[in-house]
């Protein structure tokens, strides 16, 4: 029986910390949200926690691209997302999406203004919003000077990566 109780203690000895890391890594630079690799007996899972379901309800980005086709469903779209003439600005504008999952900020604090509003000229390299990831806030900046044509997100609202954020405009 000890001899058992050492065989279940062992693979948490032989836990490789640097396979853990470089698991860990491949989450980081890809999409995946596990990966899972076994060594015999030996298992490792790693896992990234996502808030699925409330990134999944807000569609932003899906109903943007499907209100770009006003022939498929031209009464559906207006209904669905009030801001439909300014998704045909999108076309002629940039999307500013976000480069991480997070919840979004569009002011500094509760009390502050907005960072921007629509109508806004910014610079490049100006905020427009934050974008919190594991209780740090990230500055998303304006990649050029333009105008902004639309936000596109709501406050304390979660969001995926490559989710549009902004439209901005020349």
């Amino acid at each position: 029986m000890a001899t058992d109780k050492k065989l279940d203690n062992e693979p948490s000895e032989v836990i490789d910390a640097a396979l853990v890391r470089q698991l860990a890594d491949i989450l980081n630079d890809t999409s995946l949200t596990e990966i899972e690799v076994e060594r015999g007996e030996l298992r490792i899972r790693v896992a990234r926690e996502i808030t699925a379901a409330p990134i999944m309800h807000y569609a932003a980005a899906p109903a943007a691209h499907a209100a770009s086709a006003p022939p498929a469903a031209p009464a559906a779209a207006p209904a669905a997302m009030p801001s439909d003439p300014a998704t045909i600005v999108a076309n002629a504008g940039e999307e500013v999406k976000s480069p991480m999952v997070g919840t979004v900020y569009l002011q500094p604090s509760p009390e502050a203004d907005p960072f921007v509003q629509p109508g806004d000229k910014v610079k490049k390299g100006q905020t427009l919003l934050i974008v919190e990831a594991m209780k740090t806030m990230n500055p998303i900046t304006a990649p050029r000077d333009g105008v902004v044509a639309e936000v596109l997100v709501g406050d304390a609202q979660p969001v995926e990566f490559g989710e549009p954020l902004v439209l901005l405009e020349a």
